[in-house]
């Protein structure tokens, strides 16, 4: 996604997020996101939540880029790419993204990129650890891990 600081310089955001339990693993914000970030990115996440047997990606230049494609081949991660100009392959992170947009960047006016990365952070454990989802049962994407048996009671209390 992408939005502006208030002096109008503009911002992306890489929005990584669970199939499983729509929860989100991370954003990462900033003025530029290149392939080399994103990887960075997705190794943290790795770290924290183990390696995904794929990752679903849009077409953006960052997840198109031979250093995506290097990365996860490494690691034995199928890119799974959505067709160009369907989005509704990609719907879970669609929906995502347009509330991130609605509860998050138009709730808020950055004067900073700093300023930015921690609302999201901000925004994002709410989203996780508070929000309940219809699409899930009414519940938070925290609560569905844990009542699958993959998320412990005090993983979740040290968010």
């Amino acid at each position: 996604m992408a939005d502006q600081l208030s002096n109008g310089r503009s911002f992306r955001t890489f929005n990584v997020l669970d199939d499983f339990n729509r929860e989100g693993l991370g954003i990462e914000v900033d003025i530029s996101l290149p392939s080399e970030r994103v990887t960075r990115a997705l190794d943290r996440i790795i770290e924290w939540r183990g390696k995904p047997r794929k990752i679903r990606c849009d077409n953006g230049p960052e997840n198109i880029s031979g250093t995506l494609r290097c990365w996860a081949e490494k690691r034995g991660i199928q890119l799974d790419y959505i067709q160009p100009g369907k989005p509704q392959q990609n719907a879970y992170v669609e929906r995502y993204n347009r509330t991130a947009r609605h509860e998050w960047l138009e709730m808020n006016q950055f004067v900073t990129i700093e300023e930015a990365q921690l609302t999201a952070t901000q925004w994002l454990w709410i989203y996780n650890n508070k929000r309940p989802s219809m699409a899930i049962g009414g519940i938070t994407p925290v609560m569905k891990l844990r009542e699958a048996g993959k998320l412990k009671l005090s993983t979740a209390s040290s968010y």
